[in-house]
């Protein structure tokens, strides 16, 4: 029996491809959205329930076509917003167009989504589902703006939830800590290519911080949790008769949370250096 229809945003790598397989595993018809003919022709290849998309979710034609077709075939039950970018380095430093992009992508484009295909999710009573992060209950030094699209994510989601309220279409956030996935890989070669733009006071001022992030990177991208931990809780917050409105994945994650929690924040900015420093040692 095939499951009411979900569309899955960022479903060429990491956790939208992981989600994408989990909710097909369950029975559910599965609208997928890439970027890349490559990507859509290893996803097509997962069987006719799965549909991938072009979908770059900053393009607002691509929006209203996929909002379009959907309709077209019957409908929506689910939304993922999954797609997102990390942008890091130090804040003195960092191109503000960066920073636009980064919230662009994280912050902007959920909503945008959310905008297109909510008069699809009213008519099915369904879900939006956000994969936000740990980071953006706490955030790190060096990724600011990834930490800034999340905190705002966060904020809109609650503030969506709300709204939604009358109309029974549920909002979830879904914050995982360090999971393996390209994102943290792609991350590093754009902050190392940042950096090589520096002026040369920039870069001496920095020069420890930004190898300390490059070696942090590449350990939580091999430290992390699968993407299929995180795409199994995305599809409990799917199919649970009463979903959270949040759900942690991850040791990390939980431990990031009791930190900010308990711990005043001049001795968690040292304490959070010093664990940014051992993971990168």
């Amino acid at each position: 029996m095939t499951r009411a229809p979900v569309l899955v945003t960022g479903a060429s790598t990491g956790i939208g491809a992981a989600t994408v397989r989990t909710l097909l595993a369950q029975g559910f018809r599965v609208w997928a959205g890439v970027r890349d003919e490559a990507s859509a022709d290893a996803l097509a290849a997962l069987g006719e329930r799965c549909t991938p998309l072009t979908l770059e979710v900053t393009n607002a034609e691509h929006i209203a076509a996929a909002a379009e077709r959907i309709a077209a075939d019957g409908g929506l039950y689910g939304l993922v917003n999954n797609a997102g970018i990390a942008v890091g380095g130090p804040l003195e430093a960092l191109p503000v167009d960066d920073l636009r992009r980064q919230l662009e992508v994280n912050a902007v484009a959920p909503i945008a989504l959310a905008q297109a295909m909510l008069p699809m999710l009213r008519r099915t009573l369904g879900r939006i589902v956000m994969i936000s992060s740990v980071g953006g209950r706490i955030a790190l030094p060096f990724v600011g703006p990834y930490a800034a699209s999340k905190h705002a994510l966060e904020a809109l989601s609650d503030a969506l939830r709300a709204e939604l309220l009358p109309s029974g279409v549920d909002v979830i956030l879904v914050e995982p800590g360090a999971v393996k996935t390209p994102i943290w890989e792609r991350g590093a070669r754009a902050g190392e290519a940042m950096a090589a733009g520096f002026d040369p006071l920039t870069q001496a001022r920095y020069a420890a911080d930004v190898a300390m992030m490059l070696k942090v990177s590449h350990a939580m991208d091999a430290r992390g949790i699968p993407a299929e931990r995180v795409a199994d809780v995305v599809a409990r917050a799917l199919t649970a008769r009463r979903p959270r409105t949040r759900y942690l994945v991850g040791n990390d994650a939980k431990l990031r949370v009791l930190l900010r929690r308990f711990v005043p924040d001049r001795p968690r900015d040292r304490l959070l250096r010093a664990a940014m420093r051992r993971l990168g040692s």
